[in-house]
């Protein structure tokens, strides 16, 4: 497909996993992006769509993840064992995404008194609909993807979640839009968390709107239970717990093993979005923004351990991560009514110098207050 949208109108084409081979195809060219559908070698089906600056690698059917990116010269994602995604159901099986969505029914580690699957269900779901997007709007052409995921248990649960996942051009960011259902004629418990995962940058530093007050950013102790304790841990725990910004600074060398997890309250600015930015030495930066009022709770989450490495530089969620029970004692728990919709919108990737010292003015602006 090659054409040219005009504005506020979009075209939709509806993907098949007949579509996807080993070998790449080209099936849409539009506005200077461009979409290739192909196959890993594992045999997961996958979505290249690049624009002027960059990438991502999206996975149609599995999760809707998006599996990789690079942006401006440099590559986004995560550390981690699995050089390409596998087929799988649980998320350790098949680790190492750039951005994961996690939920529905239950979300988070599980505890003692869990039974659920690490984040749910959603990371690796078996999407039933996928269909390629194109258009032109405000922010000039788009390219993306958008799916349908039904997920059905009797006399428990039944909704349908359906991203949509829009990469502009002249852009390194990605515009995550969400909208879960319930279908049922009851009442339905949700949890939902948005989980990108950057590769930390030595030298580079965090920079947020969350005050640096241990109320406002709170050192999680527990470990799940596939992770063993360290003295190391415990030390850098310590200190952070008396002195959160210590976390701040991404220092060459240091182990984070098995992982650094804080809840963090963050404040928004004047258009309703809160900011984290990783800024590198060379003064690009990465970058995650969302809206408080629609994914309150927010989590930061680092391992540095030579085999995995990653920075969930903010986590925006309905909840923190300590599993279903936990966070419903908390409170933290989002119910939606009988054909109720729950809706967020999430924007995330790397910035030029220039945006990012715009956007620290912005979050300078915000700590401030």
């Amino acid at each position: 497909m090659r054409a040219a949208c005009p504005p506020d109108m979009r075209l939709t084409v509806d993907l098949a996993p007949s579509d996807f081979a080993a070998k790449p195809r080209v099936i849409a060219r539009v506005e200077g992006l461009t979409a290739t559908a192909f196959r890993f070698d594992s045999g997961i089906a996958a979505l290249r769509i690049d624009n002027d600056v960059g990438h991502v690698v999206l996975l149609p059917f599995q999760g809707q993840q998006v599996w990789d990116a690079t942006f401006h010269g440099r590559r986004l994602t995560m550390q981690s064992v699995f050089a390409e995604p596998v087929e799988a159901r649980d998320l350790l099986s098949s680790y190492g995404a750039f951005f994961v969505h996690c939920g529905a029914t239950a979300m988070g580690n599980p505890g003692a008194e869990d039974h659920h699957p690490l984040h749910g269900e959603l990371p690796l779901a078996p999407f039933q609909s996928a269909t390629l997007l194109s258009g032109s709007e405000g922010d000039g052409p788009y390219m993306g993807l958008a799916g349908s995921y039904r997920h059905r248990l009797a006399f428990s649960h039944h909704y349908v979640a359906e991203p949509e996942l829009l990469l502009h051009h002249g852009t390194g960011l990605l515009d995550l839009h969400l909208r879960i259902r319930n279908c049922r004629q009851s009442p339905m418990e949700l949890m939902y968390l948005a989980h990108v995962n950057f590769r930390p940058v030595d030298g580079a530093h965090l920079v947020d709107t969350v005050p640096d007050d241990p109320a406002r950013m709170r050192i999680r102790t527990r470990l799940p239970g596939y992770f063993a304790p360290s003295a190391e841990r415990e030390s850098l725990l310590a200190r952070l717990a008396a002195e959160p910004a210590l976390h701040r600074r991404i220092v060459a060398g240091q182990r984070i093993e098995p992982e650094l997890v804080m809840g963090l309250d963050f404040e928004a600015d004047e258009t309703g979005f809160a900011h984290a930015m990783q800024i590198h030495p060379s003064g690009e930066a990465d970058v995650v923004s969302h809206r408080p009022g629609e994914l309150p709770r927010a989590v930061r989450w680092i391992t540095r351990n030579g085999d995995e490495d990653a920075l969930g530089l903010t986590l925006p969620g309905t909840a923190e991560a300590d599993g279903y029970t936990a966070e419903k004692r908390k409170g933290n728990l989002v119910t939606l009514a009988a054909d109720g919709v729950f809706s967020c919108h999430v924007r995330f990737g790397a910035l030029t110098q220039k945006a990012a010292e715009e956007l620290a003015a912005r979050i300078a602006r915000v700590r401030s207050r």
